[in-house]
């Protein structure tokens, strides 16, 4: 079976609107298929590999591309578009014989992040919603006055609250919470909270005596020194789904998660 984007159109229009899913034809390359929905939708999740599920997708994150396969699923990887989720890999049919799939199913769109002048946001309530966060606190107990002791300095309480929320992972597999702000920049008044795989650096800059008022400050791989008037937790939630934003994630992607790179203890 000879794959294009205009075959790919066919298929999709196959399974309609709504939720469905087919197995291919056994000689077709899933990879060439996942290499087209990746130039339509771009970068893919991975929801299972080597038939070991993802620990952290749930209903946010594409669960119901999984159920047509009842734990049958090999490799799966995901994209959401509009208010579809698009996966493909292969699955092991009724036989046990491991094919290609295409599976679509429907996803809640999250409500764009609108903010009256004078409304009063919780950020990390809001942050928890975009990624649909659902588990428990993964460092309930961090030691913050032995670290805050170190460091020389109190620190932000969204910071704070964020690390013992969410433990040691990235947002969107793409943006890496530190664990401890990274002092390294000190002799430029920077406090590193946050950095991404381009090597740009989220920091604060530690002005004053009430960490809660440090604004944000991106120094970019390139050097530029980029200053926002918000606190981290604001800062992540809009670079996640705010288009225009200088440092937008939400071009590169449509759903937002936070993957976890370890368990808790």
């Amino acid at each position: 079976m000879e794959l294009t984007q205009a075959t790919v159109n066919d298929l999709l229009a196959r399974l309609g609107p709504g939720d469905g899913h087919m197995y291919l034809p056994d000689d077709l390359d899933p990879q060439v298929l996942t290499d087209l929905l990746d130039g339509r939708y771009g970068a893919p999740r991975t929801l299972v590999l080597d038939g070991f599920t993802d620990p952290t997708v749930d209903e946010f994150g594409g669960a119901a591309l999984l159920a047509p396969f009842e734990g049958r699923a090999v490799k799966i990887r995901a994209w959401a578009y509009g208010d579809q989720w698009v996966g493909t890999g292969t699955a092991r049919d009724a036989g046990g014989v491991e094919r290609p799939v295409l599976v679509v199913a429907h996803r809640e769109v999250p409500e764009p992040l609108a903010v009256a002048p004078d409304e009063d946001v919780d950020w990390m309530e809001r942050l928890k919603g975009i990624t649909g966060w659902t588990q428990h606190a993964r460092r309930p107990d961090m030691d913050w006055t032995e670290v805050e002791s170190r460091l020389g300095t109190a620190l932000p309480s969204d910071y704070k609250c964020m690390v013992e929320t969410f433990g040691e992972g990235a947002f969107d597999g793409y943006l890496d919470l530190n664990q401890e702000p990274w002092p390294g920049l000190r002799e430029d008044g920077l406090l590193s909270w946050a950095g991404t795989e381009h090597e740009d650096l989220y920091c604060w800059r530690a002005d004053g005596d009430d960490p809660d008022r440090w604004p944000v400050v991106v120094l970019s791989f390139d050097g530029e020194y980029v200053p926002f008037d918000c606190r981290a937790a604001e800062f992540v939630c809009r670079i996640l789904i705010d288009p225009h934003h200088r440092f937008t994630m939400a071009r590169y992607f449509d759903t937002h998660w936070f993957m976890n790179y370890r368990e808790s203890d």
